[in-house]
């Protein structure tokens, strides 16, 4: 590591055991006022459908809340999944949000449609859409944004806004995507690392300035439970870690209370699974957070590290996102220094 680096903040809204999507709401926009406090450079939220336990769905609906109730922070989608959706309502809502919030609004998008068959029905996609409709789209989009004259309509809130792009992956494809468009690349290491280094140094290799952007420029998504003993904060991860095994046996649900012990309860199977799909992530105090951010820093070069961490107790859940805070300021003093 070798240079500042900003972190910001990424978002499920999830709605805890016992709660309600309000309240999961209401958690989500008290998280995005403390990191605007902190100097957290973005709030970003993620579309998820038919989940019970995710209340974003709505994803731009739900951003209007979190604008509405901060002044400074970018708030944007972590991301927008393209193939659900018209570029042209895209590009309405986004520029609506612009509108709303000129200057603070961030456009991240997915290729993945995030749901199962049922749910891509029930959005009316057609499941038998190629490859390339997603770099089309993309492409009509950030035409739309514009406010390009070769279309045929204007989006209206949306043309002349250009929201900035971001191009999400969590695999080759969306890194040579981001590369090609010269757009800024998000990778979703926080749950889904194994591409990581092939997908960064494709994307660096290969990027192209474009107008938006004149060198590459690296997120990573990146879980931090920080607490005040490394026991306390392997408790808080729990919650998170049983929300994954729900999702990979097929059983999604609400986001559970910690369980001391789990990880060690689990059969070897499911510890290797969560070992692999948590391998960015730091846990423990802030010592071991700092040194355990480093090294990926050092590993990843990013440019800027977007935190997750599925906390079930809101003031915990604050706390972490404190003592991450200090641990970037402590990270960043020592390149400045």
């Amino acid at each position: 590591m070798n240079k500042a680096v900003k972190f910001s903040i990424l978002d499920l809204s999830q709605v805890p055991q016992g709660s309600d999507v309000r309240t999961a709401l209401d958690r989500s926009l008290a998280l995005a006022q403390q990191g605007e406090a902190l100097g957290f450079k973005r709030f970003w939220m993620a579309e998820h459908h038919g989940m019970v336990g995710i209340a974003s769905a709505a994803t731009s609906v739900a951003l209007a809340h979190i604008g509405s109730g901060t002044k400074t922070i970018r708030i944007g989608a972590g991301g927008i999944m393209l193939p659900n959706h018209a570029p042209l309502v895209i590009a309405e809502q986004f520029g609506t949000l612009e509108a709303l919030f000129p200057g603070r609004v961030d456009l991240g998008l997915g290729r993945a449609p995030g749901s199962d068959q049922i749910v891509a029905q029930a959005l009316r996609r057609n499941l038998n859409t190629d490859a390339n409709e997603f770099p089309r789209d993309v492409l009509e989009l950030q035409a739309y944004l514009a406010g390009d004259e070769r279309l045929r309509i204007q989006a209206t809130p949306g043309a002349g806004s250009n929201v900035p792009l971001y191009i999400l992956g969590s695999s080759l494809f969306g890194a040579q995507l981001a590369a090609a468009l010269g757009l800024p690349y998000a990778f979703a290491s926080h749950f889904a690392p194994q591409a990581l280094d092939e997908a960064l140094d494709i994307y660096r290799r290969e990027f192209k300035p474009s107008a938006q952007l004149s060198e590459p420029y690296v997120m990573c998504g990146f879980n931090i439970f920080a607490a005040d003993s490394d026991e306390e904060a392997e408790c808080l991860a729990t919650s998170m870690m049983q929300s994954f095994v729900a999702l990979r046996t097929g059983n999604p649900g609400k986001l559970p209370p910690p369980v001391e012990g789990y990880r060690e309860s689990l059969p070897p199977q499911a510890q290797s699974m969560l070992a692999q799909v948590m391998q960015g992530s730091a846990i423990g105090t802030p010592d071991t957070v700092r040194s355990s951010v480093q090294a990926f820093l050092d590993r990843t070069q990013a440019d800027e590290l977007i935190i997750a961490g599925s906390i079930f107790d809101q003031d915990a859940r604050e706390k972490s996102y404190t003592l991450t805070a200090q641990v970037r300021d402590l990270l960043n003093d020592s390149i400045t220094s």
